[in-house]
């Protein structure tokens, strides 16, 4: 058999482990030259491939790639950038088989989350029309841990820990200053539709912490809201607030809703935690403080989890395993056996069971007056939490982040207009 070579590409919002994922599809392609020659990644993801900007990773030293396990961020570059339907934009993915075809590529690793989902699907049935077969593998990413079918997604783990860490740390802040000064600490964390993120924010409750948590699964009641806040702050002499970017007013609207729309006709959400503030303030006149976690959680590789990190590089060398196997339109998942002790293996998914299907947090994990976290949610939070895998840090005190080379792969196609 001929080998042929792979493209890899990131999507959307990167995060503290993607490049783990990128580490572990090359490392494990590089063992197989006999069945995948080059690795080539797309320059901002799969703008890369629409426009013929391929990275040569063979060019790449082994430790740099090796690097890549502990450095955060997109190390190829990344996008958000949604492709049509097939109906509506059908030359956009018969031009990724026309560079699939000009650079011999029979691998399509696409490391990302529900989109890229889709995307990866549609390559899957469109090259076999098309008469050039792609085996076309999803790796999972997302720190809105909201993929179907997999148990949890690289990325998320560790957003989870900088936020009940973060959360933590802030609140002991609060706590020391609330008798003369500040009694309210809001939070805003990712989580557009899902409450995975906010929810490990609630962990800090088990540190004796008056926590309160706003999920974009439960319709925000702003009574109720503030009677709740009222309660802790008589109660404990302060109060933290962790609410989702996604939470959302009974008729749909979000509460950080700014009019503007992303690259994917999404709402752009940012601004939940001053409005949730203020309207503290206006309602029982307490001091307060609120920060956006935005970047900083997704980025934070210093605080990463140990098991994000794991899982995030064996389901990028899962992907090229399966496909070596054989394997088409898949994508590995993260199989939970127990949480104590946590043991988990990989799995697969079908990826017509996974393009353009979120998964929200279940009723059984959000406590019963909506405000925090049930015990079954603390024992899925945690095993995804535990262990540091610190990067290695520099003389000056600074980690040693990889830069790539990220030279280009010659160009054989006619320019294209995206």
């Amino acid at each position: 058999m001929t080998a042929k070579n792979a493209f890899y590409a990131q999507s959307g919002g990167v995060t503290a482990v993607i490049n783990a994922s990128a580490c572990g599809v090359i490392e494990t392609a590089r063992k197989h030259k006999d069945r995948i020659a080059n690795v080539y990644a797309g320059r901002n993801g799969i703008i890369g491939a629409l426009t013929e900007e391929l990275i040569d990773t063979g060019l790449e030293s082994d430790a740099d790639i090796a690097a890549l396990r502990h450095t955060p961020s997109g190390g190829f570059g990344s996008c958000r950038y949604k492709l049509k339907s097939l109906e509506a934009n059908k030359r956009e993915y018969e031009r990724l088989i026309e560079v699939f075809k000009a650079h011999d590529i029979g691998y399509f690793f696409y490391n990302g989350g529900g989109d890229s989902a889709d995307t990866c699907f549609k390559v899957s049935q469109l090259s076999e029309t098309m008469g050039y077969p792609v085996q076309a593998i999803h790796v999972p990413k997302t720190v809105d841990n909201d993929l179907p079918i997999t148990d949890n997604c690289p990325g998320f783990g560790s957003v989870a820990k900088y936020i009940a860490v973060s959360t933590l740390e802030a609140s002991f802040d609060v706590r020391s200053m609330a008798a003369t000064s500040t009694k309210i600490f809001v939070i805003e964390v990712m989580g557009r539709h899902a409450g995975w993120i906010a929810a490990a924010g609630g962990l800090v409750e088990d540190n004796d912490i008056p926590v309160l948590v706003l999920f974009p699964e439960v319709e925000f009641d702003k009574d109720k809201f503030l009677a709740a806040v009222k309660s802790k702050v008589e109660q404990h002499g302060f109060c933290t607030i962790v609410v989702s970017e996604g939470c959302h007013w009974p008729d749909g609207k979000f509460l950080a809703e700014q009019g503007t729309r992303d690259a994917f006709g999404h709402a752009q959400l940012g601004g939940a935690a001053p409005v949730v503030a203020n309207m503290i303030k206006e309602a029982h006149g307490y001091k307060f403080h609120w920060a956006v976690a935005d970047y900083l959680q997704r980025a934070a590789r210093h605080l990463a989890s140990a098991s994000d990190v794991e899982q995030a590089y064996a389901l990028g060398q899962a992907a090229v395993q399966k496909a070596l196997e054989g394997k088409n339109s898949i994508m590995p998942t993260v199989v939970r056996e127990s949480s104590n002790p946590y043991k988990w293996s990989i799995g697969e998914a079908s990826l017509s069971e996974v393009a353009n299907v979120e998964k929200m947090m279940p009723t059984e994990f959000i406590s019963a007056d909506g405000f925090g976290i049930t015990p079954a949610c603390k024992d899925y939070l945690y095993p995804l939490i535990r262990g540091e895998a610190y990067p290695p840090y520099n003389n000056n005190g600074m980690p040693n982040y990889v830069t790539l080379k990220l030279a280009s792969v010659a160009k054989k196609l006619a320019e294209f207009k995206l």
